[in-house]
């Protein structure tokens, strides 16, 4: 796997799930999907950790307290 964006990854995991909801697709071929699936959501998963990081170091540096929280959705 390349060293994609997050949002090119985020799209291909999209597409891999799109896929894998598709009945047609055949048991060996759903696998190798899910596989893909798996590696692209732990990338995506590690590139959000990072930037999460990188927000709390940011505003630990400008005397801000209070842990990043993202807002659900």
């Amino acid at each position: 796997m390349s060293k994609e964006t997050f949002e090119e990854a985020l799209a291909q995991l999209e597409d891999v799930v799109a896929k894998l909801e598709d009945e047609s697709v055949g048991l060996e071929d759903a696998l190798k999907l899910f596989e893909r699936g798996v590696k692209l959501a732990k990338r995506c998963r590690t590139q959000l950790e990072s930037v999460e990081k990188r927000v709390e170091q940011l505003l630990a540096e400008a005397g801000e307290t209070a842990p990043f929280e993202p807002e659900e959705s």
